[in-house]
């Protein structure tokens, strides 16, 4: 039998459901709350232990900034099932029916790229990024926010610099079009856009935590415990 390709999924369909699909669910799973299970809740306890700043209420603006992150982290997350979808109609299609995709494996590594920028928030908000700790753990709690304090303005330096090289990525890819090279050529100048507003999402919630670093910090002068 000679191979054959099948339906192309129209460049449009691709960014629109991207962006609908993660709504629609969210908006039907709205106020449902998983519950931890005792191995999470004990990552909580262990997380608030080396990072009490991850739970402190901080002010409204601070929640505010949570919850564009956390919510934000929902979202790209939700993509994970488009994945699975795509990824089973790609061997259903190749092996059955000997009609590859030529844009099933593509549409896949673009959008988990996109989910890995935009998910830096969320996983600085939990605690996630990786932490080098061996001088920090043995510091007292006070010595320990403020090294936090300290450490936040390379941070932000990254953060900053991340976000404007970024930039300067997307404006020159949105001028020229840019497409990519393989065969379905979809529009690569969203991607190079999802670096600034990842970079854009990492620093907002840099700031949150600092915030409620100072607060903390403040709070321990005064006695009271972090």
């Amino acid at each position: 039998m000679s191979q054959t390709t099948n339906f192309i999924l129209p460049h449009w369909l691709y960014w629109g459901w991207l962006a609908i699909m993660p709504l629609v669910f969210m908006w039907f799973t709205r106020g449902a709350k998983p519950s931890d299970t005792p191995d999470e809740e004990t990552a909580i306890k262990v997380l608030a232990e080396e990072d009490p700043a991850l739970h402190a209420p901080g002010n409204v603006f601070t929640r505010g900034l949570d919850w564009m992150t956390e919510n934000s982290g929902i979202f790209v997350s939700l993509w994970t099932v488009n994945a699975v979808c795509v990824y089973f109609y790609e061997v259903i299609s190749r092996y059955m029916f000997d009609a590859p995709t030529i844009w099933a494996h593509q549409a896949s590594y673009l959008m988990f790229g996109m989910q890995y920028l935009l998910a830096g928030g969320f996983a600085l908000l939990h605690g996630d990024h990786v932490r080098v700790d061996v001088v920090y753990i043995k510091l007292p709690r006070r010595a320990q926010i403020g090294m936090d304090i300290f450490t936040s303005t390379f941070f932000f330096i990254f953060a900053v610099a991340l976000a404007g090289t970024c930039l300067r990525f997307f404006l020159d890819s949105y001028d020229m079009r840019e497409v990519t090279e393989e065969t379905w050529q979809v529009q690569f100048y969203p991607v190079k856009g999802a670096m600034v507003l990842g970079a854009i999402l990492l620093t907002l919630a840099g700031v949150s935590k600092l915030i409620k670093d100072i607060q903390l910090f403040v709070r321990s002068a005064g006695g009271e415990s972090a």
